[in-house]
């Protein structure tokens, strides 16, 4: 039984007379929605179709959580933003953060919204969209926030019965489970100092200093916080399904914490959850993330990936189980898993499990043509991706698609190999390759000389030409000598690397006869010598490859291991010292300082300026682009005319120099290390 329909039973059996099932997914539009974020969506997809399949109605509710605050400017919208004028927005809903970009939308969330739902139109994708924003300010959930406020102590009770750490004296007076929105300044810096019996007016103050009343009942410019928020709209939405990352499924997690305060607070049975494993990719580094820069969107996957095949690994993973989006070699594996549980399918010879993994995978209104990815790759090398080249070459290996057989594969089987492997493209060699044809056997030199005269003369067709490649080692060598097949090999290898300057290729006879042979022969002939021009070709690309030599530096002996003289410390003052993940943006000389450096770092909140004295040990390019540690709670200080906010960890040793301590690039901006 597929994973989804699991799920589904124990929805119906949960609360089998409902009329309407609701199955829910949400995300912030805090930048570009990346395809790890994709799994909230199909999890709940899956469940829907899985409870529409038992005969149930079923509904995908999407919500935008676009009131949430602006926490962190993205990188493509720094790239567009040099002066960092966006920081100037955080703290502010994102639907009141302006478009960075020259679009037609309204706003931040707008932008990135459009961007993520245009591709999602592209899954077949039926969503009831909630508008986070227009639910709260339309006064929506004003009895929701009342009662929350209400319950605030209880609230509190709960939130800290999942706390390490022992509430302060006077907390749980001062909590209040909501946020407002300051009229001034639009942040959510505002502090509740009172509020009224009826608990529907509060005082308050702002950071900006502003201070004002707010009448819960009448103004609608405030947002409960996540935990209490997402109960809250359970209850109200009556959702009997909603997945999560695994960070949300944990012990003491987000989902755990909200479902106490579902049932105690707001009296509703929290909905099944699922939690779910994040996506990995291969051929790729780093955290996918919407703000990080590494934003792998639906719509850039859908540039390799045909929508039914990305939706084929979802629906085939268990999603507390992880799996890979490949950029390397491996997704032509995908592909052919997928082409060949398809066609099982049409066949009517896939099991159970399988038929369901590829209905969940179908969109309605298009077709599938599982023409090879894998040929269209090799053929598509070979050929340069020539349509009527293409054509004919299917047809002569018996396989004769036509181009609307293979239109949707095409470009993406083009994309993946220039795009992602270019390393796997079949390139000819600019000129003779006599440095390898020199280390060549008599034998073996005799072999490329027939093969040369039997394509020149040009009396052949496919089956031929597959034949004369396995011939000619038998007309050198001799039918009967040992380890031929060994031989055979040793000559494509030898053909192969003449021509492309690798010892494997696409089938051999297919490169040869699908290729003008104008184009390689003059590689096969050495029946002259090397040429002026083949001469300068050949130094100009030796000059090129040439890379500078990096400096070998020479250090000492270890120093002497000196005795730990520091007194000891407690905990609380080894946490008083803030040290956070820093990411290096920008490393620049500073004028007259001899040793000094100013780095630009970005500690997950704003960019700050340090001085470091590394200026001896690293390159700029060395350290650009790293993640360090930083003192982030060092007083400033000015030094070499600059103003420092902080202190980096290295470490320094007459057997190394001075050794910058770098992290995992996977670990965020922000991070604490404790």
């Amino acid at each position: 039984m597929h994973w989804a329909e699991k799920i589904a039973d124990k929805i119906i059996k949960r609360n089998p007379d409902k009329e309407e099932y609701v199955c829910a997914a949400g995300i912030s539009p805090s930048g570009s929605i990346h395809i790890g974020n994709f799994r909230d969506i199909a999890t709940s997809l899956f469940v829907a179709k899985a409870l529409v399949k038992k005969g149930k109605k079923a509904r995908l509710l999407f919500s935008w959580d676009e009131y949430d605050r602006f926490r962190k400017v993205p990188v493509n919208v720094k790239a567009v933003d040099p002066d960092n004028e966006f920081e100037k927005y955080i703290g502010l809903p994102y639907t009141s953060v302006p478009n960075p970009f020259e679009t037609q939308h309204a706003n931040y969330a707008k932008y990135f919204e459009a961007e993520f739902m245009d591709s999602i139109k592209k899954f077949g994708i039926e969503m009831d969209y909630r508008y986070q924003t227009d639910m709260y300010t339309s006064g929506k959930y004003k009895e929701d926030v009342i009662e929350a406020i209400k319950k605030r102590k209880e609230i509190f009770d709960i939130l800290d019965s999942f706390r390490t750490q022992d509430a302060e004296e006077g907390e749980r007076d001062a909590y209040f489970p909501v946020s407002i929105f300051c009229p001034e300044c639009g942040r959510d810096t505002t502090k509740i100092i009172s509020v009224s019996d009826d608990c529907t007016v509060a005082e308050y103050e702002c950071e900006c200093g502003h201070k004002g009343t707010f009448d819960f009942a009448k103004e609608f410019n405030c947002k409960l916080a996540w935990k209490i928020d997402w109960p809250m709209r359970w209850r109200y939405e009556g959702v009997d399904f909603e997945p999560g990352g695994k960070d949300h499924a944990s012990p003491g997690g987000s989902y755990e914490t909200s479902s106490v305060i579902s049932r105690k607070i707001f009296g509703f049975e929290p909905p099944m959850f699922q939690g779910y494993e994040f996506i990995g990719i291969k051929g790729s580094t780093g955290k996918m993330s919407g703000s990080s820069g590494l934003n792998l969107t639906p719509e850039t996957l859908l540039k390799i990936y045909e929508p039914e095949v990305i939706l084929w690994l979802y629906s085939k993973t268990d999603p507390k189980k992880a799996f890979d989006f490949c950029f390397d070699e491996g997704i032509l594996r995908q592909y052919f898993e997928f082409d060949k549980m398809y066609n099982e399918y049409m066949e009517g010879k896939a099991n159970e499990h399988n038929s369901s993994v590829i209905e969940y995978s179908l969109i309605e209104g298009r077709s599938i043509k599982t023409v090879p990815m894998g040929l269209l790759v090799q053929l598509g090398s070979i050929v340069d991706f020539n349509v009527p080249m293409m054509e004919t070459v299917f047809e002569k290996i018996g396989t004769p698609y036509k181009y609307k057989d293979f239109d949707t594969r095409l470009e993406r089987a083009k994309y993946w190999l220039y795009q992602c492997a270019p390393e796997s493209a079949n390139k000819l060699r600019g000129w003779r390759d006599w440095d390898l044809y020199n280390t060549l056997s008599d034998e073996e030199k005799k072999e490329i000389s027939l093969l040369y005269d039997y394509i020149k003369a040009g009396d052949y067709d496919l089956d031929s030409l597959n034949t004369k490649l396995y011939d000619i080692p038998k007309e050198v060598f001799g039918a009967d000598v040992e380890n031929l097949k060994k031989i055979q090999g040793q000559f494509f290898k030898n053909v192969y690397r003449l021509l492309i300057s690798k010892e494997r290729g696409p089938r051999l006879y297919l490169f040869l006869y699908a290729i003008d042979r104008e184009r390689f022969m003059h590689l096969l002939d050495f029946s002259f010598p090397k040429t002026e021009e083949e001469e300068a070709l050949e130094k100009a690309a030796m000059e090129a490859e040439k890379e500078p030599e990096k400096e070998v530096k020479v250090y000492g002996e270890p120093d002497e291991v000196q005795p730990i003289v520091e007194p000891e410390i407690n905990v609380d003052q080894f946490f008083a010292m803030d040290l956070r993940v820093c990411k290096i943006l920008k490393c620049q000389e500073i004028r007259k300082a001899h040793s000094n450096y100013k780095l630009t770092l970005f500690d997950g909140l704003r960019e700050r300026v340090i001085v470091s004295s590394i200026k001896n040990d690293y390159k700029p390019e060395e350290l650009e682009g790293k993640k360090i540690i930083v003192v982030a709670n060092l007083a400033p200080a000015r030094l070499t005319g600059v103003t420092s906010e902080g202190m980096l960890l290295a470490g320094t040793n007459n057997a190394c120099g001075c050794q910058v301590i770098f992290v995992d690039d996977i670990i965020p901006e922000g991070t604490r290390i404790c």
